[in-house]
């Protein structure tokens, strides 16, 4: 892992972390956290294989914060502050070069209860 990103992971990585006993933590090694569905029914899986939901990664560029709820529910990024939006890339991923100011850091972390919960009310996790 890029040293100068450690810090950056390091502070993402929590966001995903308190959500990780209604979910499954596939990978958790240094740069990567990625949580997913449990493998039983109800839960959504792809060809029997649990569904992948959030991951905090260490790129080459950036460390990313991929949360696939907002993929399915792009209602969600409405409300977004400019800030934040503008380190959105694509439809689920927000690249970070440095660690993210305080506003950012709690808007994130309500967007991540926000999609966890509309998924909850699918009554996926």
């Amino acid at each position: 892992m890029p040293k100068d990103f450690a810090p950056v992971f390091a502070t993402l990585k929590p966001l995903l972390e308190k959500h990780a006993k209604r979910l499954a933590v596939k990978t958790d090694r240094p740069g990567e956290y990625t949580l997913v569905t449990k493998c039983a029914s109800p839960f959504p899986q792809h060809k029997g294989q649990p569904m992948w939901v959030a991951s905090v990664r260490v790129g080459k560029a950036y460390v990313s914060f991929h949360l696939m709820p907002i993929y399915m529910s792009p209602e969600l990024t409405g409300g977004l502050s400019p800030e934040l939006k503008k380190r959105m890339q694509g439809k689920s991923c927000f690249n970070f070069k440095t660690v993210p100011e305080p506003e950012l850091i709690a808007e994130l972390k309500e967007l991540t209860k926000a999609a966890l919960e509309k998924w909850r009310g699918k009554q996926w996790l």
